[in-house]
């Protein structure tokens, strides 16, 4: 399941968007990489970031208008590439936006006005465990209820707990009794965003942590469920919450320094709706290598995807790390055959998988696809050594014959510590537009 938006209903049909391929919003903190976040939801198209001076900012402009108007929030961004922001809507078109938390209390804001960003106002939530708060995620169950996820304690140490809004007293409370995940004090889940299957179900995946060193990642893990409060396993045994390391289900017991790393855990699924989880991890030589593991009706059968000779990405360390690999979910595109992104010092592309082995079809490649921006958008400008463009996708708009993403610059993460002067000048931070094919 996608971070989300919510399309309002009601309005009549915009005419054509009057705004130009690239539309400069302002311009924004570059000195080290967070996360912004876009949502177009029409009439209107939302912003959030960082500006120039590190103040949280909320955009706002009308899809057949190209001026922006602004809202400046009471937060600051500090060394900290954790500290994202996001933003979503509710049933009733309120717009919620939280972020810039690494273990510190709540930071969240909602309109009171749909469709006006100067109400926006720090708001309360529950009111228990919201003093070490990090990773807040919005996304919506089948009913369309607005969900808040994030995790309570720090890393090594800490749950996940889900929040549920109810529009019509305007309040959250637990949408879970207990956190959906415990490492009993001795570690802590990270989790993917919970994602809707072909099969009706939420699938989750995640790996425990021992310690805020990356390197003591360790055994991946796997939940499924029909409305995110009643769990199960794969085989559909009932879990207990919170689910723990011993209680839970685990797919690949890879044990600490063992090569698999928080960052690259996706769920996919094959052309028989049948889930694979892709990630990575040493092999028995010691290079890193991309697997696949399929849940089968017999169990997970996990498969060595890559087989990249001599490369090991020795990762360790606490703080925001720059990721040497990257890899997606697989994806089925039909006549028995997967695709499956993947990029490393060495190389980058899509593989073609054979939906039975999961293995590469030698020489067979995907077509060239058409550009999804505008040539030269993606190009870094800035004369600062280091500077590199950064994106970020739509949150919402599905319906719209366009599609948007933000785009800026900045300098890559510091495993979250200050970085001495000079630092680059502020971005211009841009959307930009594509008509969908």
């Amino acid at each position: 399941m996608r971070l989300l938006c919510f399309c309002l209903v009601g309005w009549l049909p915009l005419p054509a968007a009057m705004v130009p391929d690239v539309l400069p919003i302002e311009k924004v903190w570059a000195g080290h990489q967070v996360g912004f976040a876009l949502l177009t939801a029409p009439p209107f198209q939302y912003a959030a970031y960082y500006d120039a001076n590190r103040q949280m900012t909320v955009a706002q402009r009308r899809l057949d208008q190209e001026k922006w108007v602004y809202q400046k929030l009471p937060t600051s961004v500090v060394w900290d590439s954790h500290n994202y922001v996001t933003l979503a809507l509710d049933r009733t078109g309120q717009l919620h936006v939280s972020g810039n938390m690494h273990v510190v209390p709540l930071i969240y804001f909602r309109t009171t006005k749909a469709g006006d960003i100067s109400t926006l106002a720090a708001a309360p939530m529950v009111g228990e465990r919201e003093q070490r708060m990090t990773y807040p995620v919005f996304i919506k169950d089948k009913a369309g209820r607005l969900i808040y996820r994030y995790r309570d304690g720090k890393s090594g140490s800490g749950d996940d707990l889900y929040n549920v809004y109810n529009e019509a007293t305007q309040q959250w409370s637990r949408l879970l009794a207990t956190p959906l995940t415990n490492g009993q004090g001795k570690m802590n889940a990270y989790c993917t965003m919970p994602l809707l299957g072909p099969d009706g179900m939420f699938h989750l995946c995640w790996v425990w942590r021992n310690t805020p060193d990356c390197a003591t990642n360790h055994d991946l893990s796997y939940a499924k469920s029909a409305d995110l409060v009643h769990w199960v396993d794969s085989a559909g045994k009932a879990l207990t919450l919170p689910v723990s390391v011993t209680s839970g289900e685990v797919v690949d017991p890879v044990p600490p320094k063992g090569g698999i790393i928080n960052s690259n855990q996706h769920i996919g699924f094959d052309t028989r709706a049948r889930v694979i989880l892709t990630y990575h991890k040493y092999d028995a030589n010691g290079d890193l290598q991309i697997y696949a593991a399929r849940r089968d009706p017999e169990g997970w059968t996990i498969i060595q995807v890559s087989d990249w000779k001599g490369y090991r990405w020795e990762f360790a360390g606490g703080g925001t790390i720059v990721g040497e690999v990257s890899i997606g979910a697989v994806e089925p595109i039909g006549d028995g055959k997967l695709t499956l992104a993947y990029r490393y010092p060495k190389g980058a592309g899509t593989w073609i998988l054979d939906d039975q082995t999961l293995q590469p079809i030698p020489d067979l490649k995907l077509p060239k696809p058409g550009p999804l921006v505008p040539p030269g958008a993606l190009k870094v400008t800035s004369s600062f050594e280091g500077m590199k463009k950064r994106q970020a996708g739509d949150l919402g708009a599905e319906s719209t014959e366009f599609s948007y993403r933000l785009v800026w610059e900045s300098l890559d993460a510091n495993r979250d510590q200050a970085r001495p002067l000079p630092w680059p000048e502020a971005s211009e931070l841009k959307v930009i537009k594509v008509k969908k094919p």
